[in-house]
């Protein structure tokens, strides 16, 4: 199928998937100190959900998982704020223009930032509705890298106040947080791009409507430029979900 979007069209049959599934073995992203996720077959008594073993017409299994530690996945403001607010509840659209740059994080004692100054060469002035941060080197290990207490690169304060400040709604990023892994709960990034003050009484001007996706993965092969991307997630009532973002070439008409 092919949209026409303004002066160019979309085929939708050439999709780029930028997520990272989950698994049940080694293959699989893991952050925030936890195990392995888990799926596995259904057992009751001496039956077994499994096909393979001869007792099940049907595959049958249980998945146990965190978002936020077991791959790519898309979160609201509610990760943040004493008050619930939920993934399923504060997206509402699926589509939007969004720009991919590629940053190369700064040294800074024994920490690797990305600084306002990263983000501004690379953005060059543009206001996505979408901003995807590809770090670089952009190796493939990282589709299956263990990022516990490994102190991964993270956006400065500054910087995520000035993609804020941009206009961007949803700003999706190859690491496991925007935020350094151990910051005493500070939290700076991600109450600067959501424009939260106070996480136990929120203001009337944060900005509910917006997400941030962590652990994203873009290959070498996909360029820098302006895409369109459609962010799927899965209907959770939670704080965040599982997501599928998928890319798509805009293509100029003749």
């Amino acid at each position: 199928m092919i949209l026409i979007f303004e002066n160019t069209t979309v085929d939708l049959s050439k999709p780029i998937d930028i997520s990272l599934p989950i698994t049940s073995d080694e293959k699989n992203p893991i952050a925030w100190y936890q195990s392995q996720p888990e799926i596995t077959p259904v057992k009751m008594g001496d039956w077994i959900g499994k096909v393979s073993e001869g007792k099940s017409s049907t595959n049958f299994n249980n998945i146990f998982f965190n978002p936020h530690a077991h791959g790519t996945h898309t979160e609201c403001l509610g990760h943040i704020t004493k008050d619930f607010y939920s993934i399923n509840q504060t997206l509402k659209t699926f589509f939007f223009t969004a720009q991919l740059i590629s940053v190369q994080p700064l040294a800074s004692g024994k920490d690797w930032i990305i600084t306002k100054e990263c983000v501004q060469n690379e953005i060059d002035g543009k206001s996505p509705k979408a901003l995807i941060i590809r770090t670089l080197p952009n190796l493939e290990t990282k589709r299956h890298l263990n990022y516990s207490n490994t102190n991964p690169p993270y956006l400065s304060e500054e910087a995520a106040h000035f993609i804020r400040e941009m206009g961007v709604e949803h700003l999706l990023i190859d690491l496991p947080s925007v935020d350094r892994e151990q910051d005493e709960g500070k939290l700076l990034a991600h109450k600067a791009f959501w424009n939260v003050k106070d996480v136990n009484n929120i203001n009337s001007d944060a900005r509910f409507e917006c997400t941030i996706t962590e652990l994203v993965y873009v290959p070498n092969k996909v360029e820098d430029g302006l895409y369109l991307l459609n962010l799927q997630i899965v209907s959770f009532e939670n704080d965040a979900s599982p997501s599928k973002p998928v890319l798509y070439n805009f293509e100029k008409i003749n």
